[in-house]
Parts: structure tokens; sequence; C-alpha cells
């Protein structure tokens, strides 16, 4: 398993379109991938779980990966955050 944290710079945190862009990323990769926040976990390829977050502008976000390509797929995941949030 790898991971990272990630602050969420977004003006309304993780909202439709970047949850939605997030749960595409997430299953692209060759991994299952979770992400944390606030005592909460949700699987990344699982949208209404994402938008249950509540991860606001400011928010601390821990993202997992783990599976049999979790090198690429964490490569993945922070330039998607890196980009869009």
């Amino acid at each position: 398993m790898k991971s990272f944290d990630y602050v969420i710079k977004d003006e309304v945190g993780i909202h439709a379109r970047p949850a939605g862009m997030l749960v595409k990323t997430a299953k692209e990769t060759g991994s299952r991938v979770t992400v944390e926040c606030g005592g909460k976990s949700a699987e990344a390829d699982k949208l209404f779980s994402v938008m249950g977050l509540g991860a606001k502008q400011g928010s601390v976000v821990t993202v997992k990966v783990h599976g049999g390509d979790e090198d690429n797929a964490l490569s993945s995941m922070k330039q998607f955050f890196e980009n869009n949030l």
C-alpha cells in the first residue's frame, strides 16, 4: 500500500464535477483507491461515497492505493489532485 496526503485547494472542495472525474481516474488505475477525510473513508470509484466525504477547501485528504499497479496509480492520483483539486 502507498499513500499521500493532499490539502484541497478548490474553493468549493470536492463537488460533483471533480468527484466524477476522480471516480473515472480511479477506475482507470489497476489498483484499489480509497480517499479518507475527517475520519470518513470512501472507495474512490464510487461517486456518492466520494461526495459524502464532505471535503471542503483546506481539508486534508489521505489517498491510499492498494494493488498490483501501485506506483502508476499513485502517480495518476497525485497528478489528478494537483490539477483538479
